[in-house]
């Protein structure tokens, strides 16, 4: 992992090395924690957060959901990102994890009681699913878990607990030989891979589930908006895997695996095997945006 130089926690800058919490945190037990996954780019006038206050505010909307009250409000916290970020001086792109959970002082599955504490981290970061995967696509396999069902649990939360099946699905995956795994929803559509949302294009239209059973993602929101600006018919629809299979092109989103393509699913190669020209178009606009060179979207960017 590359290591920063500071984590800010609750308020405070502490040396990395030292940014740690007892072995009794009431989350290491039972997993109710909230987190963000936010990225910053290098542009030509310097290091700017993506959609800063789309990720701070989907935050604080999963602590409610999870019945978190945050110890820190919004704006401290939001202004905490750029203050850890100018402290890092970091010279590359930068993931940034802030994170809201339950500390050390109470124990049993009654949460209310136990301490609230809040951290943010950075670290610079490339490609999650490689640069490779990013130009030239990666495998997926169908998984064999189920995406959270809406009536077992809260999937608009981005919540820590949320994610051992995404884990699971993740090392099924790699286990059998694939980069990444899709899961699908209880009524057998695919719902979302195991940290990213999904899109398929066939005949010209671009298909992306709707988020019934999936997170809200502002990266999905983020290539639609640029879809609707190139003129692409849009589709919000249930898919299944066998659509997947017979699809001209299929790439998954999200802050860590921005747009990368899909070559294959289940040993059937998608399309061409390669990264199509809808899903071409759509990631180079993307970076645009991310990285300032978009005048229409530099709202977007919060410079440090």
């Amino acid at each position: 992992m590359n290591e920063a130089q500071y984590i800010w926690m609750d308020g405070k800058l502490v040396p990395w090395a030292d940014a740690k919490v007892h072995v009794l945190t009431h989350t290491l037990h039972y997993g109710n924690a909230v987190f963000e996954g936010t990225r910053a780019y290098q542009t030509r006038d310097g290091l700017a957060i993506f959609r800063l206050d789309d990720h701070t505010k989907r935050l604080y909307h999963s602590a409610k959901i999870v019945a978190i009250q945050p110890n820190i409000d919004y704006e401290t916290v939001r202004q905490a990102h750029i203050d850890l970020l100018k402290a890092n001086d970091f010279k590359q792109n930068v993931y940034i994890r802030p994170l809201i959970y339950l500390g050390y002082g109470v124990m049993g599955l009654y949460h209310v009681h136990a301490p609230v504490q809040t951290m943010i981290a950075a670290w610079e970061w490339g490609a999650y699913l490689g640069d490779e995967g990013l130009e030239n696509g990666i495998t997926c396999c169908t998984s064999s878990i189920t995406r959270n069902p809406n009536r077992s649990t809260f999937g608009k939360a981005k919540a820590a607990a949320n994610y051992l099946n995404s884990q699971m699905a993740k090392y099924e995956a790699i286990e059998n030989g694939f980069e990444e795994a899709l899961m699908l929803d209880e009524n057998g559509f695919i719902a979302e891979g195991t940290g990213e949302c999904i899109f398929v294009v066939r005949d010209g239209k671009l298909i992306s589930p709707p988020n019934d059973n999936s997170l809200e993602s502002i990266t999905q929101q983020t290539v639609l908006e640029l879809a609707r600006d190139f003129g692409i018919a849009i589709e919000r629809r249930n898919i299944t895997r066998d659509e997947i299979y017979i699809a001209d092109e299929v790439f998954l989103t999200g802050t860590a695996a921005e747009v990368t393509p899909v070559r294959s699913l289940d040993h059937r190669t998608i399309g061409t095997g390669k990264r199509g020209e809808m899903t071409r178009r759509l990631q180079s606009a993307y970076f645009d945006v991310v990285h300032g060179r978009d005048e229409k979207y530099k709202h977007y960017l919060t410079h440090i």
